[in-house]
């Protein structure tokens, strides 16, 4: 299945491709022949990955510093993506979070995560299938997702909104676009720590982590997720569409993971937010 030339003739562009699990994909993606384009909004950690695989697989990866929460800016950047020739994937992977309690959420910190996370991700979407559409090429597009959308997630709810939005969004044009040769998937991943995410949600007051909790009793690797996300864009899953695949190790079975934080007192919580607005 993972022969070196899987994704070979494939431009695919990653957003928030510069770290994290965005990142891996991206080195995964190389690995296997793709022309990339990273996006996100940090120029310099951009240019860092961008220069790392050139050097390790020597193929074409270029950046574009984008902020994908701007309508306009989104267009702008696909227009320049097009001049040299049309995507094939979009994996739409840039995403916020961090856990509050709900009732404490201001419409500013709301959005803070509704907006890359959803509108985003739904911005990028419609630009690639609109210039997909028109020029009559095949597209894929593969949104990363979370196991919220299957159980709902205390303490983090705009985030499983929008991720539930995102899997609204890939079975509905999984039935629209299909027809035009534009596939749709998704990944929900469990704990896959990052130094991001992983910041944001495991304080180091919270449990003793998710692996303990986990029926493999581990974490994911990012060599797992890359290789998954490297299967369901390339031709080898031609006939999966509309799809999302749980990939947590079974912890969606258990629950949702939120649960050691019903256990929080206020002066947890407290200390939670002062830390956030100090971030």
């Amino acid at each position: 299945m993972f022969d070196k030339t899987l994704l070979a003739n494939k431009r695919i562009l990653v957003t928030g491709g510069g770290s994290g699990l965005g990142a891996s994909m991206s080195r995964r993606f190389a690995e296997l022949g793709a022309e990339l384009i990273i996006c996100g909004r940090r120029l310099e950690q951009l240019e860092q990955t961008a220069a790392q695989l050139r050097a390790d697989f020597g193929g074409k990866v270029s950046v574009a510093r984008c902020d994908i929460r701007d309508a306009a800016a989104v267009e702008a950047m696909m227009e320049t993506i097009w001049c040299d020739g049309p995507l094939d994937v979009l994996v739409n992977n840039a995403a916020a979070t961090f856990i509050a309690q709900s009732e404490h959420l201001s419409a500013r910190a709301a959005d803070a995560i509704l907006a890359p996370t959803l509108h985003g991700a739904m911005y990028c979407t419609l630009e690639a299938g609109r210039r997909w559409i028109a020029g009559h090429h095949k597209g894929v597009v593969l949104s990363i997702l979370s196991t919220s959308t299957i159980t709902g997630r205390a303490f983090t709810v705009p985030s499983a909104m929008a991720k539930s939005g995102l899997l609204a969004m890939t079975k509905s044009l999984a039935v629209e676009w299909g027809p035009r040769g534009i596939r749709t998937v998704a990944i929900a991943p469990g704990p896959f720590p990052t130094t991001g995410a992983t910041g944001q949600l495991r304080p180091e007051t919270r449990d003793s982590g998710p692996a303990a909790q986990n029926p493999l009793g581990r974490v994911g690797k990012h060599s797992e997720l890359a290789n998954l996300a490297s299967f369901l864009i390339s031709d080898q899953a031609g006939y999966i569409n509309g799809e999302m695949v749980v990939q947590d190790g079974g912890a969606h079975l258990r629950a949702s993971g939120a649960e050691d934080l019903l256990q929080w007192s206020d002066a947890q919580w407290a200390a939670q937010r002062a830390a956030r607005t100090k971030t």
